[in-house]
């Protein structure tokens, strides 16, 4: 194709000139191959289909090389090249022809103009373009090469192509329609192979034998491949390449299909690829069908180097159940809807529907049925009323057996309302509904999760497009066993950042989206008893601390005072983040220090530490990363945002007698570097440690500590009759109290109380050292255990913030709490308040 362009068109431009844009640009013709050809995956006897595009409408002009008498628009001059180029590929001499060449794939086939500008194709893929025809620009590839133009003006022409192209064949979000739209074209073509097929054998052909259209052939394995490119590949960029063998290595390495498919799809591939080259060598047949006499099969295996026709049959035939299974399990068939064929369901039909699957309130689940169906959110879509009327048709009875499954206990009636919110968040989002609908597993899943938890519902209803999450197989991979380590999620998050150039709100965007991705994947895990709540805090904290190493990269990147590549900053974690107890719902308590001899450093970090707060906090489409607290800074909330080395470890020192008070150490007992400059960090640990080892007055510690409890206990009033399981007596608040000051009192002389450990591992500790009873130490850790379960499985069905209070009857937890009462009576000589 460029040899012959490059023969081509200076003929033409020697009679007419040199086509140009109307400032005088340069023009060439650009050649888009699709199908096999744009894949680069031509066979021996392919055709090559094309669509010829240029850029901008204009004429011809005569230039110093080409010095015309005529001129021609652009158009003109590029239909002739075209047909010149069709003709010179196309048209048989004497020495045969170089390629058929098929032309039907451009905007309106045979019946439109053989040559497009940019602007007629755009407006044609947004007013026509189908479904189908976004399978197909898939594959499209330029594969010509510049004649007239420079090449920095021809990449500019394809990159006005492709700007053009994308967004038509990826979506923003994932596009589950295309599952759809894709089974439906695949049945088209199964239909017509098997018409030919008869045809050519006088009705009883088998079109199960066409190894590229028959069942199990290559065309389902490029129709796997190309679904969840289009799926996915406007999420994701590496899903967009036009290679199937390609595009499947991409699948297996995302975890998107399982390994072991995605090997043997390739080798699957492979083996009928090269089938149908040795069927084509047989005469230059374009065949895709394999023989049917013994003797011609044998002939092909041969070519395949396979011992007989035998052979042949028995691994075609293995290949092509293999395939065809795949493909059935991808491309579900749609469900039918239960009871009545997923026609309309209101009024009395529906409550006496409602009433037989075993709804407690036929009438009022049936009324928010209707009030959903004619919300302002519904009725504005031409596809959703219809779409939800066929969802809830078939939902119905799974959502009653989901409910009276569930456990805790959850009614039919409320695990319906959880639908609807869900359904109306969606409702304008056909991919979603068009997701609900053909995914049962996911379908099931969804209710799995608004059954097992409000929070989850909450937070699904808050980010719905975790939905996509439902169809991922690492939401099963999830166990206490699997590391804690987000190395690998980093690397992927800051891949996808960097392709979004200098868009900080989509960057934003992105890192939202991939930070509630991962907490969903933890919360299924979780919901699903697949981790334990020490696990999943750790696996949340570290997620945390590498969501905070992503945002302090990309604040100072973007950062215009910024004097040196990498900042001499730390983020220093307390509270749940520095003990890594983090919890779905919780802030961050943190402080910034920095260690920089810049003149103008301390008001350079103040403005990073601003971008950062705000790189965390603002809302955007996406929600936001987290709530932040900076009051455990030096002074609080009077003190700078952002505090110095020298200054901090002043301050922690207490060197001038108006430094840090015993609560703040307490609070340094649970604090730890998470993100920034390693050194800076390494210096923090170093001086907590030297801070927390200095030898106190016991008697005034225990002082200090007792009234910090006193005044925590009167801030957290408990009017009930149930048992708070942090602030009350004998509860989380006291054990956390008696290892802060374990640590105060006895780091000096035992450095193993030093480590950030967590409480239960620092109270085994204690009881090592002989500073508690170990028995009680034991009880007391385990108490704890139970209570921060109870705590997570309450925050989880609460409605509402997570920080309300949580509270149990008293009998629930008499051992617990009596066992913590007794370690604060031996430790503080006093019963607690």
């Amino acid at each position: 194709v460029q040899r012959g362009l490059a023969a081509l068109a200076p003929e033409l431009a020697a009679t007419f000139g040199v086509p140009t844009s109307a400032p005088g640009v340069a023009q060439d013709l650009l050649v888009v191959a699709m199908g096999k050809g744009g894949g680069a995956e031509l066979n021996v006897s392919s055709d090559l289909d094309l669509i010829f595009v240029y850029d901008e409408e204009g004429e011809t002009r005569p230039t110093a090389a080409f010095p015309a008498a005529r001129t021609l628009t652009n158009q003109e001059f590029f239909e002739r090249l075209g047909k010149r180029l069709i003709a010179l590929l196309a048209e048989p001499t004497g020495d045969g022809f170089v390629f058929r060449v098929d032309m039907r794939l451009r905007p309106n086939g045979d019946a439109g103009p053989l040559v497009v500008s940019n602007a007629m194709l755009e407006e044609y893929l947004i007013r026509q373009g189908r479904e189908w025809e976004r399978f197909a620009w898939l594959k499209g590839r330029v594969i010509s090469a510049p004649v007239f133009a420079t090449a920095e003006q021809f990449a500019a022409q394809m990159r006005a192509l492709d700007d053009i192209v994308r967004p038509f064949v990826f979506r923003k979000y994932l596009d589950y329609g295309a599952i759809a739209a894709q089974r439906d074209l695949h049945a088209k073509i199964r239909a017509e192979t098997g018409k030919k097929s008869a045809r050519r054998a006088g009705g009883h052909g088998n079109h199960e034998d066409n190894v590229k259209l028959g069942r199990g052939g290559i065309r389902e394995i490029e129709f796997i491949a190309q679904t969840f490119q289009i799926i996915r590949g406007g999420r994701d960029s590496r899903l967009r390449d036009k290679s199937t063998l390609r595009t499947l290595a991409a699948l297996k390495s995302l975890g998107l299909l399982a390994a072991d498919t995605c090997d043997r799809l390739a080798a699957a591939y492979d083996f009928l690829r090269r089938l149908e080259h040795a069927l084509q060598y047989v005469d230059d047949a374009q065949t895709h069908v394999l023989p049917a006499a013994e003797e011609e099969r044998a002939r092909i295996a041969r070519l395949l180097r396979l011992p007989s026709a035998a052979a042949l049959t028995q691994q075609f035939e293995a290949t092509r159940e293999f395939v065809a299974a795949t493909f059935d399990a991808v491309f579900l068939a749609a469900p039918a809807a239960n009871g009545n064929g997923g026609g309309e369901i209101a009024g009395e039909a529906l409550t006496q529907r409602l009433a037989a699957l075993g709804y407690a309130q036929p009438s009022e689940s049936g009324a928010r049925i209707e009030a959903l169906l004619a919300s302002r959110r519904v009725m504005a879509s031409e596809t959703a009323p219809a779409a939800i009327q066929r969802l809830l048709a078939q939902a119905l009875e799974p959502i009653a057996a989901t409910a009276r499954a569930a456990v805790p206990a959850v009614t039919p009636d409320e695990l319906l309302a959880r639908f609807l919110r869900l359904l109306e968040v969606v409702a304008r989002r056909a991919t979603y509904l068009a997701l609900l609908a053909e995914y049962p597993q996911a379908a099931a899943a969804v209710l799995r999760l608004l059954a097992a938890s409000r929070w989850a519902t909450d937070y699904l209803v808050r980010h719905p497009i975790l939905l996509d999450e439902l169809i991922d197989e690492r939401l099963t991979r999830l166990t206490n066993d699997t590391p804690v380590d987000f190395s690998g999620w980093r690397a992927e998050v800051e891949q996808h950042l960097a392709a979004a150039g200098d868009d900080a709100e989509r960057a934003m965007n992105i890192v939202r989206d991939a930070h509630h991705a991962q907490v969903f994947r933890l919360l299924v895990a979780d919901l699903d008893g697949h981790l334990t709540v020490e696990r999943l805090a750790d696996h949340l904290s570290a997620l945390a601390d590498a969501v905070l190493a992503i945002v302090l990269q990309q604040a100072w990147a973007a950062l215009a005072r910024r004097h040196r590549d990498t900042p001499r900053f730390a983020v220093i974690a307390y509270g749940k983040l520095g003990g890594k107890e983090l919890g779905y719902a919780s802030d961050l308590d943190l402080i910034f220090l920095y260690d920089d001899e810049h003149p103008d450093a301390a008001e350079i970090y103040a403005l990073y530490a601003r971008r950062i707060i705000n790189w965390l906090t603002t809302q955007t489409a996406s929600g936001i990363l987290f709530d932040i607290d900076l009051r455990l800074r030096p002074d609080g909330n009077a003190g700078l945002l952002v505090s110095s080395r020298t200054a901090f470890e002043r301050y922690q020192r207490n060197e001038d007698g108006r430094g840090a008070w015993t609560w703040e150490h307490q609070a340094l007992t649970r604090a730890r570097f998470c993100a920034g400059d390693p050194q800076l960090g390494a210096a923090f640990e170093a001086l907590r440690n030297e801070v927390l080892a200095r030898p106190r007055d016991a008697a005034k510690l225990r002082a200090e500590v007792l009234a910090m409890r006193a005044k925590m206990h009167d801030g957290h009033p408990n009017r009930s009759a149930l048992f708070d399981l942090k602030h009350d007596a004998g509860g989380m608040v006291d054990i956390e109290f008696i290892v802060q000051y374990l640590v105060l009192a006895h780091a000096h002389r035992h450095a193993a109380l030093l480590g950030n450990l967590g409480n239960i591992a620092l109270l085994r500790i204690a009881g090592e050292l002989g500073l508690i009873d170990a028995k009680l130490a034991q009880q007391v850790g385990d108490a704890y255990r139970t209570y921060r379960r109870l705590q997570h499985a309450q925050r989880l069905n609460a409605a509402g913030e997570q920080s309300a209070p949580t509270r149990v009857p008293p009998q629930e937890v008499a051992a617990e709490a009596a066992a913590v009462r007794a370690l604060w009576q031996a430790v503080f000589g006093a019963a607690p308040a």
